[in-house]
Formats: C-alpha cells, structure tokens, sequence
C-alpha cells in the first residue's frame, strides 16, 4: 500500500500563507542593491537574500523595474520620514538650523549602505523616468519639511546644501566637522534669520 496521494488532491492542497514575502523580498532588494549594487541585482539573488522561492520574484512583482522602483520608494519614504521628523520636531527658527545641521551630519544617510542606496536610485533615476518621479517626490517632500521654518527659496537652497555636504561628508577622505555644517547653514540663512 503505498501513502502516496493522488496527483488532483496534491494540486488541490492550499499554498502557506505568507503574508510578509512580498515585503521581505523588497528589503532584500536594498540589502542587495547595497551590497553589489543595481547591476549586480538578479531575480535570484534577491531571491536567494530574502529566502524565498524563484518564482515568488515574479508572482510579487512584474519583474525587476517593479521591484527597484518599489524598493526605492521605500528607501526613500524611510529618508523623508526621518527628514520630517527633525523639521517638525524645531520649534522655532534657531532649533530648525540646528535640525538641519543634524539632518547633514546625522540623520540624511544612515551610515555607508544609505550612501550607496541614494548613489544607485540617482543613477537609475537619470535614465528611467519612474525613479526620476521617486527623487523628485523625496526633494519636494524634503522642501515642504524645511518650508515649515524657511521661505521657499531658502528652503531649497538648503535643501540642496543638504545634498551636497551630506555627500561630501560621506565621500571626502577628511572629516568633516558640525561646526562646518553649521556655519554653511548660517550662510544660507542669514539673509532670512529673525532679529
């Protein structure tokens, strides 16, 4: 007597419930992403880092420009989550320069994989148009957290002070110091300071 069972009621068993694949495949795709970049990223090894099946890959999303524009958008909503909360925190002009300090010199990129992360969405972003909508959405969003304590313009200047000494922090050999960061932040908006 043998256990096996029939081929139509081995069909007929319901698949495991897994409610957080879909999810982990996504922060799989950073971690990969971060460790070897977008053009080392495959279907299996993200696959592989997330610890699901092959097929999972395409039964989640469309394919690979799905699942990078999603794992982008996360990437970048966790980054303005952040940005918004330092803002919003200020309660007046003074404690707003002070939060963008911090924003530069804490909170922007988190360590080396942020740094490669924003590195591999900017250059998706200069030749695929969705990733673009992903950066541009993350630098308005950015601008309106500034704009609760900056006109426009000085909001977007800073917003772009931001950027780049975050990225000269990260990238430069030497180290940089709050005191720059602060004082480049005192440049920008002295022209608007009260008092």
């Amino acid at each position: 007597m043998t256990s096996d069972l029939p081929a139509a009621e081995k069909r007929a068993r319901p698949r495991r419930p897994d409610p957080g694949r879909r999810d982990r495949i996504i922060d799989a795709c950073l971690d990969v992403i971060a460790e070897v970049g977008v053009a080392g990223a495959s279907h299996r090894t993200i696959a592989a880092a997330a610890g699901v099946p092959l097929g999972s890959m395409t039964y989640h999303f469309g394919g690979m420009q799905e699942l990078l524009r999603e794992a982008f958008g996360r990437f970048a909503a966790g980054v303005t989550e952040r940005f918004e909360q330092r803002m919003a925190a200020a309660a007046d002009f003074a404690a707003a320069e002070r939060a963008v300090v911090e924003i530069i010199t804490l909170d922007t990129l988190n360590g080396h994989r942020d740094l490669v992360l924003t590195h591999e969405l900017y250059t998706l972003a200069a030749r695929d148009p969705a990733c673009r909508d992903i950066t541009n959405a993350w630098m308005a969003a950015s601008r309106r957290a500034l704009e609760r304590h900056f006109d426009p313009l000085t909001a977007r200047l800073l917003d772009a002070l931001i950027e780049g000494l975050t990225l000269h922090r990260a990238l430069d050999t030497e180290p940089h110091d709050a005191a720059t960061a602060a004082a480049a932040v005192e440049r920008v908006t002295a022209p608007v300071r009260p008092g």
